[in-house]
């Protein structure tokens, strides 16, 4: 009895995000509160079976404007935001190294 109890609940519980998640590379930010992220999927080629790269690059809401080109980002699909924006950037996974030199280039200009 109390077992039925528990399954149940745990059923009526929030269930976790159905939105699709994508980890992908930051290729741009030169927009207002927007980051492109190219997506890169590996596919077997159906009668080859050739594994076949492809790019696919998404447009993301990135409220804070905290990604940089060359991050490793993870975004989630989100209600459409304009004509071709979709997804909202979830987390950082990875700064670039590219970015934070930059970012040490720009703090030693403004000490000079």
């Amino acid at each position: 009895m109390a077992d039925t109890k528990s399954k149940a609940a745990a059923t009526t519980e929030a269930p976790a995000s159905r939105r699709n998640e994508k980890v992908g590379l930051v290729v741009s930010t030169k927009m207002q509160k927007t980051i492109v992220v190219e997506i890169e999927m590996r596919k077997a080629h159906p009668k080859y079976k050739r594994v076949i790269k492809s790019n696919k690059k998404f447009y993301a809401h990135d409220e804070q404007n905290s990604a940089r080109v060359g991050d490793v980002v993870r975004i989630r699909e989100a209600r459409p935001l304009s004509k071709l924006k979709r997804w909202s950037l979830e987390e950082i996974v990875r700064r670039s190294s590219l970015a934070l030199a930059d970012d040490k280039t720009v703090e030693a200009a403004e000490v000079k």
